[in-house]
C-alpha cells in the first residue's frame, strides 16, 4: 500500500522541519519545499537518510508543481520573525497572499487537505485579553507589523474562500509564540536573543520596562496541536499554544538560570505596535482536540539549550541573500 503523501512548504524553517520530522515518523512521504531565504538546510539535513524525505528549493510564491497524488498540504512558508518581516516586507506580503494562492490551488487540484499556518499576529496589539477565536484583532495595517499580520489575515480569508467556494478541505492553525531546536540566533524572538546572549555573557536586551506579557509553547507540543488539528475536522481557526503567561523580563530571568550565566539585562525602547499582552485562549483546541500543552517552560528550556550551545559556538550565522523583492 503505498504511503500518504504530504507537501510541507517552509519545511527547511523551525517549524517545517520538525513537521517533517514528525510526518516521516507517521509513515508518510514528505515532500519539503522551501527557498531557503530564512529557512536552513541544516534543520533537514538529518532527514536525507530516510528515503521517503525529499527536498525541492523553490519560491512558493511562483509555481508549486509535484508530479503525483498529494493527500495534505502545509502551508509553513513564510518570513516569521520581527527581523525576518522588517528586512523582506515585499517577500512577507507574498508569500501569505500569491504564495497561500498557489498552495491552495495545489491542494485544490490534488484534491488533498490543506493546513494554513497562520499567526497569533492575526489579534494585534488586543483589547480582548486571553484572545480567542472570535475575536476579529486590533492590528495596525499600515505600521511595520502589519506587513506579517494582514499577510496572515488575508491567507485566512483566502483560505475560507476555498473552503465555501471549492469545497476544499481546508484547517488554520493560529500559532503563539513557540520555541524549541532549530531556532536561529539572529531570529528577533525572545528566546533566541536571550538565549544567545546569555551563552556570550551578554545583556539580554528587553524592549520596554518588560512588562509586556507573552506565552511560550515548547514546539513538540506545537506540533502535536497541528497534528491533531489536520486530523479533525474543524475548517475555522483555531489557536495552538501555551496559555501559561508571563512577562517578557520573567522570561528573562528564566533563561538567564537556564544558561547558568552571568548575564545582566539592558532595556531598551518598545518597537512600534509591539503588543502589550498575548495569551491564548485554547478551550477550543482542549474541547475539539483533546489538546493542551505538555512541556513546562523550565524543562523546554533545558531541551533547547545544546541546540544554542552549539549554534553559538559556530559563530555568526551568514548573511542572508534578499532574494525577489
Amino acid at each position: 500500500m503505498a504511503r500518504p503523501r504530504v507537501l510541507i512548504t517552509g519545511g527547511a524553517g523551525f517549524l517545517g522541519s520538525h513537521l517533517c520530522e514528525r510526518f516521516l515518523a507517521e509513515g508518510f512521504e514528505v515532500v519539503c519545499m522551501d527557498n531557503l531565504i530564512t529557512g536552513d538546510m541544516r534543520n533537514v539535513e538529518q532527514l536525507f537518510r530516510d528515503a521517503s524525505f525529499h527536498f525541492e528549493k523553490r519560491d512558493v510564491t511562483e509555481h508549486i508543481h509535484v508530479p503525483g497524488p498529494v493527500d495534505a498540504v502545509l502551508h509553513f512558508a513564510s518570513p516569521a520573525s520581527p527581523i525576518d518581516y522588517l528586512e523582506l516586507p515585499i517577500q512577507t506580503l507574498k508569500v501569505g497572499s500569491l504564495g497561500t494562492h498557489k498552495a491552495l490551488g495545489l491542494a485544490h487540484a490534488k484534491k488533498a487537505r490543506f493546513l494554513l499556518a497562520s499567526t497569533s499576529e492575526c489579534y494585534g496589539d488586543p483589547l480582548v485579553h486571553p484572545q480567542s477565536e472570535d475575536y476579529w484583532g486590533n492590528v495596525n495595517p499600515v505600521g511595520p507589523r502589519g506587513v506579517y499580520d494582514e499577510a496572515k489575515r488575508f491567507a485566512e480569508a483566502m483560505t475560507m474562500a476555498y473552503h465555501r467556494f471549492h469545497g476544499l478541505d481546508t484547517r488554520i492553525v493560529r500559532i503563539f509564540n513557540t520555541y524549541g531546536p532549530r531556532m536561529r540566533l539572529r531570529d528577533g524572538r525572545a528566546l533566541p536573543a536571550f538565549m544567545s546572549q546569555a551563552l556570550r555573557g551578554e545583556a539580554l536586551t528587553v524592549f520596554g520596562d518588560g512588562s509586556q506579557t507573552r506565552s511560550f509553547c515548547y514546539v513538540d507540543d506545537l506540533v502535536e496541536g497541528i497534528w491533531r488539528l489536520l486530523n479533525s475536522k474543524e475548517h475555522l481557526p483555531v489557536n495552538i499554544g501555551n496559555p501559561t503567561e508571563m512577562t517578557i523580563l520573567q522570561f528573562a530571568q528564566a533563561v538567564i538560570e537556564a544558561t547558568g550565566s552571568k548575564s545582566g539585562i539592558e532595556f531598551r525602547p518598545l518597537p512600534v505596535d509591539d503588543p502589550k499582552v498575548r495569551q491564548p485562549d485554547i478551550s477550543k483546541a482542549r474541547r475539539l482536540l483533546g489538546w493542551e500543552p505538555k512541556v513546562a517552560l523550565k524543562d523546554g528550556l533545558g531541551r533547547t539549550l545544546d541546540h544554542f550551545r552549539a549554534r553559538v559556538a559556530l559563530g555568526p550565522e551568514p548573511t542572508r541573500a534578499q532574494g525577489v523583492r
